[in-house]
């Protein structure tokens, strides 16, 4: 039982850590918040290559290219490449679309691969072979980037050492359902705070996959698109970082994306980002800890590419504490308590709000549900990072799926939620739920608020997958 006692107090320092750091870049956020000034309008504007990796995306991609088509950018400077790997009627609409909209002057693209070798990562990578920009911006399916986003980008990209840029996502269906509400709250804590922290003061930062402009000399001198992690933006912008380039972040420019409305895509995408991230840190941690970078911008680094295991270290946690109701010793009373550390989440997402979000007291509404939200999706997280911890490196890339709200599409995915995954989640609330109880018990109070979220979350998540999708809001 001393193991026991050990592993537990070490996960919930551990734990602690994650929540302390993010209480510190909420302070961060808070204490320096001034507005940069824009740089000035370029004399000559970049040539800059439009890069849009599709797979599958016939739902979407005539809003996708309606929207780049619409760009108000210099047609003899811009060139777009649709990276199109699907195998269904996507390819035809893209042909259709590009045969019946010929902008002038603006170079289009079409390179159909029959393979998907690297996926997503391979797309780009080939694109770029053949891209005539100097810069490349990057858009998945579901982004609908607005007219004026490269004239409000690429000034920035006046400084030399700047590589990447990131914007801000913004939500099509916010409002959608309880799941999309909880999404569009937990994303936008992380552009507001974290990625605003990062780029700010110096700490290392990601491109986050879309909506974002890279320097194609930064993407070479950082060994191009590797397919090697499921994370290929994160990986890149790490290795771009340790090259000694800089990324930056620009939390005004909005580019509004559709959120997965159904819990099995967005499991589905929680597994990739998940695996992909830790993936990425078993790859680049050790030359991030081997660099040059001063002590706390290494050590913000080693949280960044690890946050994922928090999930397994929650999982852990929970299954650890029926052990620990029998075995804990008056010094270790307070070790239960240190889930007060969890006031960091909440803080963040009430202080925070995106400047579209709903107004503090709907959010107020939404941050106990995230919570118990979060903890219910560690099982499917934790088993994404221990294949990413133990597993080979490589891996299919899983696209998420997109609806462009079509009802039909979304009642059909929501149709296959049930999978193993959700009988286990299901057997770990009733699991917290005894727990509860024997805690309650026993007297042991420091642990009936805790195994009162892993029922609530173990519990809400299984009732998403069983429910069939609703459009309904939180209110």
């Amino acid at each position: 039982m001393v193991l026991v006692t050990i592993l537990y107090t070490v996960i919930s320092v551990w734990l602690a850590i994650y929540s302390f750091n993010g209480l510190y870049l909420l302070w961060l956020y808070h204490r320096k918040k001034a507005n940069r000034a824009s740089p000035p309008t370029p004399e000559i504007w970049p040539t800059v290559t439009v890069q849009l990796p599709v797979y599958n995306e016939a739902a979407s991609i005539t809003r996708l290219l309606t929207a780049i088509y619409a760009l108000d950018y210099p047609n003899y400077q811009l060139e777009i490449q649709i990276l199109d790997d699907s195998t269904d009627e996507t390819t035809s609409i893209v042909q259709d679309f590009i045969t019946n909209h010929q902008p002038d002057g603006i170079l289009i693209t079409h390179v159909h691969r029959k393979h998907r070798s690297g996926y997503k990562a391979g797309a780009l990578a080939e694109g770029l072979l053949s891209a005539k920009g100097e810069f490349l911006a990057v858009f998945d399916a579901d982004f609908i980037p607005p007219p004026n986003f490269l004239k409000k980008v690429m000034p920035w990209f006046v400084d030399k050492n700047l590589g990447c840029i990131q914007t801000r996502w913004g939500h099509l269906n916010r409002n959608d359902s309880i799941l999309t509400q909880l999404q569009a709250l937990a994303i936008d804590a992380h552009f507001m705070v974290e990625q605003t922290v990062r780029s700010r003061n110096g700490y290392l930062m990601s491109f986050n996959g879309s909506a974002g402009i890279w320097r194609k000399t930064c993407i070479l001198d950082a060994g191009g698109w590797q397919a090697e992690t499921l994370t290929e933006d994160f990986d890149l912008s790490y290795r771009a970082q340790l090259k000694g380039w800089r990324l930056d972040y620009l939390p005004d420019v909005v580019v509004p994306a559709e959120l997965p409305p159904v819990i099995s895509v967005y499991k589905t995408q929680q597994k990739r980002w998940a695996r992909g991230s830790i993936q990425t840190a078993r790859k680049l941690l050790k030359p991030l800890i081997q660099s040059g970078f001063n002590g706390w911008v290494k050590f913000e680094g080693v949280l960044h590419l690890t946050h994922y295991l928090v999930h397994p270290l929650v999982l852990f946690l929970l299954l650890l504490s029926v052990w620990m109701r029998f075995t804990l010793t008056e010094t270790l009373q307070w070790l239960p308590w240190l889930t007060l550390t969890a006031i960091g989440p909440p803080l963040l997402y009430l202080t925070a709000a995106a400047p579209e979000a709903p107004d503090w007291k709907q959010r107020l509404k939404l941050i106990p549900a995230l919570l118990v939200f979060s903890i219910g999706i560690s099982l499917n997280n934790a088993l994404a990072v221990f294949v990413g911890l133990f597993g080979p490196m490589e891996g299919e890339f899983i696209r998420t799926p997109k609806f462009a709200g079509q009802d039909q599409l979304i009642s059909q995915k929501s149709k296959q939620n049930l999978n193993a995954i959700v009988w286990t989640e299901l057997a770990l609330a009733v699991f917290a739920f005894s727990s509860m109880v024997l805690a309650m018990i026993n007297q042991n109070w420091g642990f009936v608020p805790w195994m009162f979220m892993y029922t609530a979350g173990y519990g809400g998540v299984v009732i998403m997958s069983l429910r069939l999708h609703q459009k309904t809001s939180f209110h």
